[in-house]
């Protein structure tokens, strides 16, 4: 099992001009969804910025993915990355 990360997003700019960039964002995530990176995603309460939930074999390869998000190379986030190894998980959460 491939060990898992949160990608902690915390928004620079204001929220208009974050969510005028959330398309290509979308675009983003996608890809990575389609991959096989990224497992869950969402804003944060309040919205503040977001979290992603990636799994990967490094902790490089997931700096290599938050740093191609358009929020960072727009410079409307920056982010922080918590790897952890998932001991448990619910049902076939990481079964795929």
């Amino acid at each position: 099992m491939q060990n898992l990360f949160i990608i902690n997003l915390t928004y620079t700019a204001d929220l208009d001009t974050v969510l005028k960039n959330r398309p290509d964002h979308v675009v983003f995530l996608q890809r990575h969804y389609d991959a096989g990176n990224f497992l869950a995603s969402g804003p944060k309460v309040p919205r503040e910025g977001g979290i992603i939930l990636a799994q990967a074999d490094s902790k490089d390869k997931v700096i290599d993915m938050a740093n191609q998000d358009p929020f960072i190379t727009r410079g409307l986030a920056t982010f922080e990355i918590t790897e952890f190894v998932p001991n448990m998980t619910a049902g076939n959460f990481l079964k795929a």
